[in-house]
């Protein structure tokens, strides 16, 4: 996105819309009423623009035109919903096709509402509010969400679609899996269908639904960790498949690695040995994340093992673990 574009946007605090037809008189008519009140609008003539300035500006709502020569609305929507980028914004056709086949194929493209024509500004804007009001309320919680440094995901059960991703998401994808789409990384797909599985037994059992077993990836001391919080739309079971809402956070136990070199007057490389010994690697493993061979690694350890009064790495680890738990109640061994 150019600078001038980015920095209007991200001061704007009123809702950005982006009006995609073919004919000027109607984008006349909607600019005119939807700047009145108070919104930022963006405009665009035909399907490959306005996939172009979706993806720049990520805007609140499309207002879609169903009929335009060349791409037409139902394939631009279709792509809009196909990039993790543009999935979540609200889609309203604009349409003077009223035949129920037309009305059906625009939703099944994923329009969330339309609008027939003529155009009525009135009724275009309180089609709109319904819309983003939610879109407003979805977009507050994913940034809070953020801000705590739990990122967000929706992923699509059936293939791995990523249906939309939070910034911080989007980073800590490209940092541990090299990807941040189209797709979830496999191993991840691979956890969210045994969680939904998961849920179907404990469903079908009657059971009390309890959360299902968390993934985590590790990245030297920091690991990211996975949870599956609640299905995105209103199917009754799990079998269905659906969207799932993805939490993602990354936890770093460097704070831990400096309290296990102060308590027991560690260097700093004899505490990261000791943290791996804890981990439960061997020292070929703990070399190799370290950048040392296993014969320096093994010296690390004896002169561990001396500043600890003990002899081998199990007493080693157990009197370490028992001091990080009374400091560290929340670390995972």
């Amino acid at each position: 996105m150019n600078d001038t574009l980015d920095q209007a946007l991200n001061r704007a605090q009123s809702d950005v819309v982006l009006i995609v037809d073919d004919v000027p008189d109607n984008l006349s008519l909607l600019h005119d009423a939807l700047d009145e009140s108070g919104c930022t609008v963006l405009v665009a003539l035909d399907g490959a623009s306005a996939l172009q300035r979706a993806a720049q500006a990520r805007p609140d709502i499309v207002l879609l035109d169903a009929m335009m020569p060349g791409m037409d609305g139902f394939e631009v929507a279709r792509r809009l919903k196909a990039n993790a980028a543009t999935a979540h914004i609200p889609i309203i056709f604009m349409t003077g096709l009223t035949e129920t086949e037309h009305l059906v194929a625009a939703l099944e493209a994923g329009g969330t509402d339309y609008v027939t024509k003529p155009i009525r500004p009135k009724e275009v804007l309180a089609r709109m509010q319904v819309h983003l009001q939610g879109a407003r309320e979805r977009r507050q919680a994913r940034n809070a969400l953020d801000a705590f440094g739990y990122a967000s995901i929706t992923v699509r059960a059936s293939d791995g679609r990523l249906m939309w991703q939070t910034p911080l998401a989007r980073e800590l994808l490209q940092r541990y899996y090299g990807a941040s789409g189209p797709n979830v990384p496999e191993p991840v797909l691979s956890w969210l269908h045994r969680g939904v599985a998961h849920l179907a037994e404990v469903q079908a059992r009657g059971d009390t639904l309890a959360e299902p077993p968390r993934l985590s990836v590790e990245q030297g001391a920091k690991r990211l960790t996975f949870r599956l919080h609640q299905r995105n739309d209103d199917a009754p079971t799990p079998e269905a498949g659906g969207d799932w809402l993805l939490i993602m956070q990354e936890a770093s136990d460097e704070t831990v690695i400096e309290a296990i070199s102060l308590s027991f007057r560690l260097t700093a490389k004899e505490a990261e040995v000791l943290y791996w010994v804890i981990k439960g690697k061997i020292n070929r493993d703990i070399g190799d994340i370290l950048g040392s061979s296993p014969m320096t690694v093994k010296k690390h350890l004896e002169r561990v093992y001396a500043k600890l009064g003990v002899e081998t790495r199990t007493a080693a680890a157990a009197l370490a673990l028992g001091r990080i738990r009374q400091l560290h109640p929340q670390f995972e061994g």
